[in-house]
């Protein structure tokens, strides 16, 4: 009975080590993770869309119908991380004139496709309902992304409170 114990406890043994090489051996070969990296937004400002501009036309708030005014909200993207980020999602909070949010239980506004090293300047689309009034309030505005292109599978809000 000590003779098969013996034989099982090798063979478990040997397994385990065979096992650990070949992750190892696996993991090692792999493509470095790229950690997300985090992109400071400053100068903020929300502005109505010109008047001239094909998407300010005939707008609608996000799945309603009621009437929407179109505003770019810009600003200036500080990356300094020493590398180029791709694929920059851009979080924050909008805010009407009333202290009411603008867009409730969404947090994630829009982003940005390349953000080189240093400072850039960035801008990106938002529809309004057009009863909340203006001017808008922009709060807690960031922007994170990755120094190489992202499969992206679906995009999730995330808290911006962290």
């Amino acid at each position: 009975m000590t003779s098969l114990f013996s034989k099982w406890l090798s063979a478990s043994v040997t397994a385990t080590i065979a096992c650990c090489a070949f992750l190892t051996v696996f993991l090692s070969g792999a493509p470095p993770a790229h950690a997300l990296t985090q992109v400071a937004l400053t100068d903020l400002v929300a502005e109505e869309c010109p008047a001239d501009a094909a998407y300010a036309e005939n707008l609608t708030a996000s799945g309603s119908s009621m009437r929407a005014t179109c505003y770019l909200i810009k600003g200036t993207a500080v990356n300094n991380s020493g590398k180029d980020i791709m694929d920059a999602d851009i979080f924050g909070r909008i805010f009407d004139a009333d202290g009411n949010a603008v867009m409730k239980n969404r947090y994630r506004l829009g982003g940005i496709e390349y953000v080189p090293a240093g400072e850039s300047d960035f801008s990106f689309r938002v529809s309004v309902p057009s009863v909340q009034p203006a001017p808008l309030r922009l709060e807690k505005f960031k922007a994170s992304g990755f120094a190489s292109k992202v499969r992206r599978f679906q995009a999730w809000d995330r808290s911006i409170d962290e």
